[in-house]
This record gives structure tokens, sequence and C-alpha cells, in this order.
């Protein structure tokens, strides 16, 4: 289980641009000419929820997409399987962070209600730090694997917004 939970790790990662081509021991210069190519290609996007606090400390949510190919800073990354204590009632996100669900299928709901689904294809970008938080409930199943990805300290998310 523990190997596949890695093994995922690495493909999410790599699907979300983290891992460099140096790191798969690849020449460094065929990785600038692949770049040339893909910049001729239209980007493609994954989809993406960002939790995001309030000025009155609430907590809510915006829909967008993370842009595929695009290298991110990450600080480390972790895998989960397992729902702490802390989890299952409202809370902040505890840093700014990727949440990659590999399996499971959730409802968040912010500090007005509103709710937002994430399933396996949806990264949750967590940067609800402070204030109220979020509360999330499983919607399929008793199972949620995921990945978190910390993003540097005033690091850029990559997230954009959809147009309203």
């Amino acid at each position: 289980m523990k190997t596949k939970i890695v093994a995922l790790a690495l493909i999410a990662l790599a699907s979300l641009g983290t891992v460099s081509a140096k790191d798969h021991g690849k020449d460094v210069k065929k990785k600038s000419h692949q770049k040339m190519k893909e910049e001729d290609e239209e980007p493609t996007y994954v989809k993406a929820v960002r939790l995001i606090n309030l000025p009155n400390g609430d907590c809510s949510f915006e829909y967008g997409k993370l842009q595929t190919k695009v290298h991110m800073d990450a600080s480390y990354f972790f895998a989960q399987t397992k729902v702490d204590a802390y989890e299952k009632v409202a809370h902040p996100a505890p840093r700014m962070q990727y949440v990659v669900t590999l399996r499971g299928k959730l409802k968040f709901k912010v500090s007005n209600g509103d709710t937002f689904t994430i399933e396996p294809g949806v990264v949750l970008v967590a940067e609800d730090c402070k204030g109220k938080g979020h509360t999330w409930d499983l919607v399929d199943g008793d199972k949620w694997d995921r990945i978190y990805i910390a993003i540097p300290t005033g690091g850029d998310d990559h997230f954009i917004k959809d147009k309203d």
C-alpha cells in the first residue's frame, strides 16, 4: 500500500509540474527543446478550487484552474490516508498547500454555508490559513487518500480564477 501511495504521489507531483527534468535524469538541453515545442501548443489545465480568507476572518472559495506543464515551487509533500481529529471540525489550513485527492469524494463547507465538491481530478488550493476555516464530509465511501504539497511562504500558487 505504501509503495502504491508513493508511486501515486510521484505521478501527482509530475502532473502538477513540480518534478523537474533533471530529477528524472533527463538532459536539461532536451528539456529546453521540449519547452520550446510546447510553447507552440495551446495550454492545458486541471480544475482547481481555492479556499481563501475574507477580511472579516470568514472562509470562502473560488473556482479556477492550474495550468499543466508549469513548474511550481514546493517546500515538501506527504501522503495521508487517515483522518486526524482536528480535520473533523471547522479548521483553517495549517499552511498554504495543494491537496491532491487520489481517492475519495468530499463536500467542503465554508463559513457562510456555501459548499463545493472535491474529487480526483480537482486540486484543492488551501489558502484559508486564518480565521474560522472550513469543514468537509466524505460523500462516497469512507476513504480519502491524498497528497499535501506545501507551497513555500510567499510563493505563487499559480491559481487562475474562473471568470465570473
